[in-house]
């Protein structure tokens, strides 16, 4: 293995006969098939030369980060071997982050044990949510994520659970709002904070009472309008990507189905190979809330562009997703990554709306399909909603039809 990447005799001697041969050559092997450049790899040899003879390793009991840092002190023998000063704290960084990349491959990293506050009662919450509500697995993180803020903040004050009261509840709700939460966000941390009060009343944790009394701030049904950019925009943003840098080849099929077939990132983001029918133009994905798949033509100019991504930008990886990074490690996209795909483009393009993530382009399709003339059932179907009251935000820019409508003679019937 070694002999791939250095040439001098001596150093490949060196290298064989460090301890833990085996492991390294397996860490090495693995970053080679994820597409790491030679010179990488080379520099990661070294690395792994140095951590192997400073730290002793026992697969049974782990590595944990305080053996590392305690191994990371202390350069002076690696600095007359290089012949050259070296920085310690450069040095000292890069042993640590390239120690727990490589006891995580191998399985024997110990991350320091970091209990959370009432974290048992979040897990009994969590497999509520999941067997008796039935409720998708975002949606499960989603709330459990924002149950712990309060739990978080609710352990400073040094009480059991049995002794929340509502105004405890009201002085977090105020705390959170006050940190560039929006109404909405306060509302969403409410609905939640009385779900988990209703389920605590009922395992005895603490009142029943208190799930009644939470209340959030009062949000009209449908009182804003959808928050995507005009579809000159979009078509601006498309073509925009009309080059031939690997990135805008990758974008571009990205931001067309958020704009053209109305895709949330979670959607995208678990879109694999196998969803596509070349044979009969189809492409199929699973909703993220519905957790059903939903089958669509898969029209040419997005066949198209997804046809050069692969075969023109996408690395050679064991991953079935679609959409990987373009650098090593291959890796699937995630929601962050493509948030940022379109926030940083629309951002760059000028274009100005509420949100600039995917989301937004997705308000931009339905507002698109409506301006076209489809009906508000056909637009949820096309969108994956599951009913149309979902939908009916949409009718509120219409506004060629709703000044057809204002224009109506009424022929004296008022």
């Amino acid at each position: 293995m070694f002999e791939k990447f250095f040439t001098r005799r001596i150093d490949i001697w060196r290298h064989e006969n460090a301890p833990y041969r085996k492991e390294r050559e397996r860490y090495l092997e693995y970053c080679e098939q994820q597409g790491y450049t030679r010179s990488t790899i080379l520099l990661l040899a070294r690395e792994l030369f140095w951590i192997a003879k400073k730290l002793h390793i026992c697969p049974e009991q782990g590595v944990t980060l305080k053996q590392v840092q305690a191994a990371a002190q202390g350069w002076s023998k690696r600095r007359r071997f290089c012949g050259r000063d070296i920085n310690p704290r450069w040095a000292r960084i890069r042993f640590i982050q390239v120690s727990r990349t490589w006891f995580s491959f191998l399985g024997i990293w110990r991350e320091p044990e970091r209990p959370a506050p009432f974290e048992h009662l979040v897990e009994s919450f969590k497999k509520w949510m999941e067997i008796e509500r039935g409720f998708s697995p975002t949606t499960i993180c989603r709330q459990c994520g924002n149950l712990r803020q309060f739990l978080l903040w609710y352990a400073d004050r040094d009480r059991s659970i049995s002794d929340v009261c509502l105004r405890d509840i009201d002085d977090f709700l105020a705390h959170y709002g006050t940190r560039c939460h929006s109404r909405t966000s306060v509302k969403n941390m409410a609905t939640i904070l009385r779900g988990f009060f209703r389920y605590a009343g009922f395992k005895g944790w603490c009142s029943s009472l208190i799930a009644q009394g939470i209340r959030g701030p009062r949000i009209y049904a449908q009182e804003q309008l959808p928050l995507g950019p005009s579809w000159k925009d979009v078509s601006h943003l498309i073509s925009s990507m009309e080059t031939d840098n690997c990135t805008d080849i990758r974008d571009k099929a990205i931001v067309m189905l958020f704009a053209i077939y109305g895709f949330r990132s979670a959607e995208v983001e678990t879109l694999r190979l196998d969803d596509i029918d070349w044979e009969q133009n189809l492409i199929s994905v699973l909703r993220a809330k519905r957790k059903v798949r939903q089958t669509y033509p898969l029209i040419p100019i997005v066949g198209n562009a997804i046809i050069r991504y692969l075969l023109e930008v996408r690395p050679q990886s064991i991953c079935r997703e679609l959409f990987l990074t373009l650098i090593p490690p291959f890796q699937p996209l995630s929601r962050g990554t493509l948030y940022g795909v379109t926030s940083r483009r629309m951002t760059r393009l000028g274009i100005h709306a509420a949100h600039l993530g995917p989301h937004s382009l997705r308000h931009a399709c339905a507002t698109r399909l409506l301006s076209e003339g489809f009906s508000i059932k056909e637009i949820g179907d096309h969108l994956g909603h599951r009913c149309s009251s979902a939908t009916r935000i949409y009718a509120k820019v219409d506004l060629p039809g709703l000044r057809e409508v204002a224009t109506f003679d009424t022929g004296g019937l008022i």
